[in-house]
């Protein structure tokens, strides 16, 4: 990520003192927008940045190894920050700010904690963790390796990963690579349909990816996924269906359904192994009725989208 990008679609939305401090600290440290993960602002506790697993800790004069002399965000300052990044409007974001987090230009996802009303809206907010987006193109080609099965087709793939290892990257890669075809591993290219619910994955604005998910991919961006797959089996014809991070209610049955409409599948989920996806019951119900033909898992363990386990679709 270049630092005007950075500046333009975070430190920008942040304003005040926090947007200085951390545009200052990466305009001195270049080196670590590359691996930044997420930027954490906690009301009256210190500002820190995370990268490759490690907690940095940040004032108005760079890097600090204690948290006593890092900047320490105001109430005041958070809720100018949350304002900021609805655009002046928290009505506009009501749903989004439900389900705990606001999309940046650019992907980029802020999470949201404070009081929860009875509606499941959150007001006096104490806490943002900005999560940053970046593209890194053809970091699927391993992984891409185990999924298809020949030019012009690929597996029913589950790929299973902690937060913070890289999926959201990796799919956005493979969604490009089968989107558009590839020399290596070879691929033609078919209709891809990406249901992008967090608008994470495509990062569009005013409808339209900013982010390069393949020449041939359609996108439902802040789309439900239980909507989202049946509406694009239905309208676009797609070859190969991806999405992010199933595993909620319903979840199962629309992707049988997709099945059984010869749509092939790439999800991603949460978790740390295959068994974790044992006691996950939509999961379970997909596993046990042999949905998917592979299971990835990652780990970060020698840096993001460290393939640990490839798994056939037979338990």
């Amino acid at each position: 990520m270049k630092l005007n990008s950075f500046k333009n679609e975070i430190t920008d939305r942040l304003g005040g003192n926090c947007a200085d401090i951390v545009y200052n600290f990466f305009q001195s440290n270049p080196d670590m927008l590359e691996s930044a993960g997420e930027i954490r602002i906690r009301a009256g506790l210190p500002l820190s940045v995370s990268c490759r697993n490690t907690n940095y800790y940040v004032s108005s004069s760079g890097l600090k190894a204690s948290a006593e002399k890092a900047y320490r965000p105001t109430k005041y300052e958070i809720n100018s920050i949350f304002t900021r990044i609805c655009r002046n409007s928290l009505y506009a974001f009501k749903e989004d700010i439900k389900c705990g987090f606001v999309t940046l230009p650019g992907g980029h996802r802020v999470g949201i904690a404070g009081k929860i009303l009875p509606d499941g809206a959150i007001y006096e907010v104490s806490s943002l963790n900005i999560r940053i987006s970046r593209e890194i193109k053809n970091c699927s080609l391993k992984i891409l390796r185990h999924i298809i099965r020949n030019r012009y087709d690929v597996y029913n793939t589950l790929i299973i990963s902690p937060p913070v290892c890289g999926k959201t990257t990796i799919i956005r890669d493979i969604a490009r690579i089968l989107g558009t075809g590839n020399e290596e591993p070879d691929f033609a290219g078919v209709n891809v349909g990406l249901i992008d619910e967090r608008s994470e994955i495509a990062a569009c604005y005013q409808g339209i990816p900013t982010n390069d998910v393949g020449l041939m991919t359609d996108v439902y961006d802040s789309c439900p996924k239980d909507k989202g797959i049946l509406m694009m089996i239905r309208t676009m014809a797609p070859k190969i269906i991806i999405t992010d991070e199933i595993g909620g209610s319903g979840d199962a049955d629309v992707i049988s359904c997709a099945m059984n409409a010869g749509v092939r599948i790439i999800a991603t989920a949460h978790g740390y192994s295959f068994d974790d996806m044992q006691v996950r019951q939509e999961i379970k119900e997909m596993i046990r009725n042999g949905v998917f033909e592979r299971y990835i898992t990652l780990s970060n363990r020698h840096g993001p989208a460290t393939i640990e386990e490839v798994r056939g679709g037979t338990t």
